[in-house]
């Protein structure tokens, strides 16, 4: 239930409908916007139905939310919703561009890349100190280390860092040292784990699964959102079909879709969506041309070489190229970079 207050509605009559909302056993999310306060009620329909919220002092209406997903809809939140992240915002006008390599490898490298992605114009770095791999025989990351090597690539770029939560356990270690968590594909409906980030004041990317719906992954963002952590990035990184001429079919649809149905900033991953380094270029220029707020592009010096996903990496000098296209693109459909 959305319940919308007056605009001349007293501070004390909000927090008499924040009251009623938990003596009844549910959540208040308040949205204070320039002409009037917003309060959302989540929790079992039934006893929501039975409040008769218009009948309050300053309360101008009440709205039923019809979608299942409630704190993420489009419905509770008509505006858009831009995260900050120091300097940097994901859901502006201006573009994110996210960019490192797949997984933190050794220090050279990752500094190395680093300074190549700043360079090129990306205003993040990622890379994976914890990699969930297919195979339990393939690399799975350095840890600690890894996050240490990240955490001296921000140092020595200013690029805030994401990187990769696999395990509530490790939740406080990763946030010692990332500006963003990333929720991979392969966990997007590991509940405990988007449980706990939703306790943690920190901005998410959630990535789409390999198999999920649209409509589960917005369930998955409301998780994350009913936990009072609604700083949540969507990320669209492709689904398995029956196709096989790339590593997923990436699914550009979803980008309008999503930004029509949820207020969360929305990004695309062409790296892991076309799994083609050759690839990577032309849909992220698609991407942005259907209304993406960011990119996240995997980049290496030496893809032939790389421990995780070289086959979809741009070298540095095709990263800049891209950002090129990107920012002639960006500019038709009125954005920055």
């Amino acid at each position: 239930m959305i319940i919308v207050m007056k605009p001349d509605a007293t501070e004390s009559e909000i927090q008499n409908i924040i009251k009623i909302i938990e003596e009844n056993g549910l959540k208040p999310h308040i949205s204070r916007g320039k002409e009037r306060v917003i309060i959302g009620a989540i929790g079992d329909e039934a006893v929501i139905r039975n409040i008769p919220f218009d009948s309050y002092p300053g309360v101008e209406n009440a709205v039923p939310i019809l979608k299942p997903y409630k704190i993420v809809s489009r419905e509770f939140k008509k505006d858009s919703t831009a995260i900050k992240v120091d300097d940097h915002e994901i859901g502006s006008d201006r573009i994110a561009i996210i960019a490192g390599p797949c997984a933190i490898e050794n220090r050279e490298i990752t500094l190395e890349t680093a300074l190549k992605v700043k360079e090129g114009g990306a205003n993040f770095f990622r890379g994976g100190a914890y990699k969930p791999r297919t195979s339990p025989y393939s690399f799975q990351g350095l840890g600690e280390e890894g996050l240490k090597i990240l955490y001296e690539a921000k140092q020595k770029t200013g690029l805030p860092i994401v990187t990769e939560l696999m395990d509530p356990r490790d939740a406080e270690l990763v946030c010692e040292y990332a500006d963003i968590i990333q929720i991979g594909a392969r966990n997007m409906q590991n509940f405990r784990l988007l449980l706990e980030v939703g306790k943690i004041d920190k901005p998410v990317i959630l990535k789409r699964g390999l198999s999920s719906t649209i409509n589960e992954l917005l369930m998955s963002a409301e998780y994350i959102a009913s936990q009072g952590n609604t700083k949540i990035i969507l990320c669209e990184r492709g689904i398995r079909t029956f196709e096989t001429a790339t590593r997923n079919t990436l699914d550009l649809s979803a980008v309008p879709l999503l930004k029509k149905l949820t207020h969360l900033p929305v990004i695309v991953d062409p790296s892991h969506g076309t799994g083609h380094w050759d690839l990577v270029i032309p849909m992220s220029v698609a991407a942005i041309a259907c209304g993406a707020d960011g990119l996240m592009i995997e980049v290496h010096p030496h893809p032939e070489k790389a421990l995780s996903d070289g086959s979809q990496s741009l070298k540095p000098e095709k990263f800049s190229i891209l950002m090129e296209k990107v920012k002639a693109v960006a500019e038709v459909v009125g954005r920055i970079i």
